[in-house]
């Protein structure tokens, strides 16, 4: 059976996240979206926790579902933790995604971090004064069936092959633990093609997740996995020591381009600029002569042992989207929040089939019954890969267009409501 996995996203109680994001908002959405297992987040906040523990229910699985839930949605108990140390003379930022099995475990885990002197209480992803080696130790301590992912393992400034920040090896960021690391998350700013240039990942399986801050944008990027049956064990052999039964299938990605760090840059001079760019302006902006933001595409070109476009036999492919909504409102040519584009996206999902079905799956015909003629064109569009780029640098994201202005015309025909 097919299922998609979003392991990493965040709840009410991380900084710059809407208010709505809680367990009822997730499960709703997730459904939405056809996202079958949904990471809980941010499980060592105090007040989080006791939600997960009043309003969770251990299913037969070994996942768990709402109580009394009328949604499919099942959770997975992930959280991200941000680890500030300093380690071989350089300051390092690294944000890791936790799993644990049960409820149990993780009470275990934040008693232990707190033990440590960690304030869980000040933000849904805490930020913690030691070492990723250690907090790997930690987790392995309260369970030997967790799993620990490096996150968006290229962002410069908190991950573990970050430019400003990180390491040039798993095993210099996790030490000792380095053999218990056994998938990466790619990031929004990198898909599994770039990471398969580097031959000291190819034993790590490569996970892809939304790190969403908000309902609509939970699985702008999930791991689509094949398993026997859906449980907590099952989806742990995926992730970590797949089999022909359980395995990952492919992953959905964020076109890397759109990612906030993709290429280098300079933000306040408006500067963006490819690696050869930056190789040539010798890593100052042209403008101010101040250090760029080296992104991600410069650290893989930098780490990399394997050229460019060089394909993998193992590996599970992978599809680029751009998120329904996006389509919607770049067809029409309005906000993506304005009110004719949650219209037409809610009728579509309520008619038509779950969002990722729609945009991964479900015939154009079928589509066309109920959706604007311009969104069609925009979601096949988007399955050929026919897009308007535009990379994202130094936190500014990129943008990818569906339809320049001079083809957004309005449409021939309006759908009238269901």
């Amino acid at each position: 059976m097919e299922l998609i996995v979003d392991y990493h996203l965040h709840s009410k109680y991380s900084r710059a996240v809407s208010r709505n994001m809680n367990l009822e908002e997730m499960s709703v959405w997730g459904e939405k979206k056809g996202i079958d297992v949904l990471a809980c987040a941010d499980f060592t906040h105090p007040e989080w926790f006791k939600e997960l523990q009043t309003k969770l229910a251990l299913q037969k699985n070994g996942l768990y579902k709402l109580k009394d839930a009328k949604t499919k949605t099942h959770f997975i108990l992930s959280t991200e933790l941000s680890a500030i140390y300093s380690q071989d003379g350089a300051t390092r930022r690294i944000h890791i995604v936790i799993v644990f099995p049960t409820l149990n475990d993780v009470a275990k885990f934040n008693t232990s971090l707190a033990s440590e002197g960690a304030n869980l209480k000040s933000d849904g992803r805490p930020i913690l004064g030691m070492s990723a080696e250690k907090i790997a130790g930690l987790v392995k301590q309260v369970s030997k069936d967790a799993m620990i992912i490096p996150a968006h393992i290229w962002t410069p400034w908190f991950s573990m092959f970050g430019s400003k920040s990180g390491f040039n090896s798993v095993k210099e960021c996790f030490g000792k633990y380095a053999g218990q690391i056994h998938a990466i998350e790619t990031g929004l700013s990198s898909d599994p093609a770039m990471n398969w240039r580097l031959s000291q990942l190819d034993d790590m399986q490569i996970v892809s997740s939304s790190d969403a801050h908000s309902a609509k944008k939970m699985g702008r990027e999930a791991t689509v996995l094949e398993l026997e049956e859906l449980s907590y064990k099952n989806l742990r052999t995926a992730t970590e020591s797949p089999t022909a039964k359980n395995h990952i299938a492919y992953t959905i990605e964020f076109y890397p381009e759109e990612g906030k760090y993709h290429f280098d840059g300079h933000r306040d001079c408006d500067v963006r600029m490819s690696p050869k760019e930056t190789l040539r302006a010798k890593g100052v902006c042209p403008k101010c002569g101040k250090p760029l933001t080296v992104g991600v595409m410069n650290r893989v070109e930098e780490l990399a042992d394997r050229d460019e476009g060089f394909k993998p036999n193992n590996r599970p492919p992978f599809k680029s989207i751009v998120p329904l909504q996006e389509i919607i409102s770049d067809a029409f040519g309005v906000g993506v929040n304005s009110k004719r584009v949650q219209e037409e996206y809610e009728r579509i999902v309520k008619h038509v089939g779950t969002e990722f079905d729609v945009l991964l799956h479900i015939k154009k015909e079928k589509i066309a019954e109920v959706a604007d003629e311009k969104v069609v064109e925009g979601i096949m569009r988007v399955r050929a890969g026919k897009l308007h780029i535009l990379p994202g640098y130094d936190g500014e994201f990129g943008t990818v267009r569906v339809f320049t202005d001079e083809e957004r015309m309005p449409s021939r025909r309006q759908r009238s409501l269901l």
